[in-house]
């Protein structure tokens, strides 16, 4: 007997490291729950079936961040999964529990104690497979982090080494309107706003820089 869908919050509001930690946390809700429901809780079978649905959501997306990852990125991914000792199949074991003791639950089923037992006996297996899951996918979002902020330093360095030539330039341009005199005094004028500008670009790649690096050393 299928189960009927319930509307449940899109999953891509979340990163994907927050999403596969979300798993463990739906995991154990939807146990307890379903518990709540075989002892006869209407209200906790309604609810552990939107949990359920969600993980079962969050599960589809984790999976398909393949096609939008890098080939390593994507092949730890693959390899957390579908390795030899990939974890997919432990939450796909655990997935059919759930189905099979909601199912039960909603035909007030003879059967729904064993299932629940099965259920509950699952419990730390699928914990440390979600967790091995979400490690994969921290590791892979501090690989991002740390390729950002490489590129973010190379920004702000690029524009330090912009602004000391045009300080250079502003400099020469000051001494040749001096030399100029009165001829140029207007030359004067736009060098000094040129060093201006200058200042101020020097000025807030140290800041840019001074952020990079507070970044770097919390994360």
């Amino acid at each position: 007997m299928s189960l009927p869908m319930v509307s449940a919050p899109k999953t891509h509001q979340l990163s994907i490291v927050n999403l596969a930690a979300r798993q463990r946390m739906l995991s154990q809700r939807m146990i307890l729950q379903t518990l709540l429901a075989a002892d006869g809780r209407a209200d906790m079978l309604a609810a552990a079936k939107q949990s359920f649905q969600l993980f079962c959501e969050s599960h589809t997306e984790l999976l398909q961040t393949v096609k939008h990852l890098e080939a390593h990125q994507a092949q730890l991914i693959r390899q957390t999964y579908s390795g030899p000792q990939g974890v997919g199949p432990v939450i796909d074991r655990f997935m059919q529990h759930m189905r099979t003791a909601l199912d039960q639950a909603t035909r007030a089923s003879p059967l729904l104690s064993r299932a629940v037992d099965d259920l509950v006996a699952s419990t730390d297996s699928v914990l440390a497979a979600l967790n091995t899951a979400t490690t994969a996918f921290d590791q892979i979002t501090r690989q991002k982090e740390d390729q950002l902020m490489k590129e973010l330093t190379s920004i702000v360095a690029d524009i330090q080494s912009v602004a000391r030539e045009a300080k250079v330039v502003t400099f020469n341009a000051q001494v040749i309107a001096a030399r100029a005199g009165e001829h140029g005094r207007g030359f004067a004028v736009v060098a000094n706003v040129l060093s201006g500008i200058t200042t101020e670009i020097d000025r807030q790649s140290k800041k840019a820089m001074e952020l990079t690096e507070r970044t770097r050393q919390a994360a």
